[in-house]
């Protein structure tokens, strides 16, 4: 029953970072058709990246304190990018070189809004795997 509380946190964490990956890709699509102001898209954008980032990590320390080793290894490179950017200071959005950089903006979050889908699948997959392992016992 343990495993099942896990993979029940670990697929609410996963929503939460679809839920903010998601509202920034409509921030940027906003910006496209000209509905938003470039200062307001990016003061929008900026609010939720390092809430993403965080929920990543404790998504992959989560993962890897609990002993998913296997989970925790498939968070690994998307925890590294995000350290990567953090550290390079290239993860906010700058309000000058947001026309620029949208359809870079744009394709590296639907990278991660793919990746995390992914994630999510293997999350519903392992939550069904332990629910199962434990109506057997």
């Amino acid at each position: 029953m343990g495993d099942l509380f896990i993979w029940l946190i670990s697929f609410f964490i996963l929503i939460a970072l679809l839920v903010l990956i998601v509202y920034q890709l409509m921030c940027l699509a906003d910006l496209e058709f000209d509905y938003i102001n470039p200062y307001d898209s990016s003061s929008r954008i900026n609010k939720v990246v390092l809430p993403e980032f965080i929920l990543q990590g404790v998504l992959c320390v989560f993962l890897l304190s609990t002993g998913h080793w296997v989970m925790s290894l498939i968070c690994a490179p998307y925890l590294y990018y995000n350290v990567r950017l953090y550290t390079q200071k290239k993860h906010l959005a700058d309000v000058t070189e947001i026309f620029n950089t949208l359809p870079w903006e744009k394709k590296q979050r639907l990278f991660k809004l793919g990746y995390v889908v992914v994630l999510l699948f293997f999350s519903i997959f392992w939550m069904i795997w332990s629910t199962l392992d434990d109506m057997e016992d």
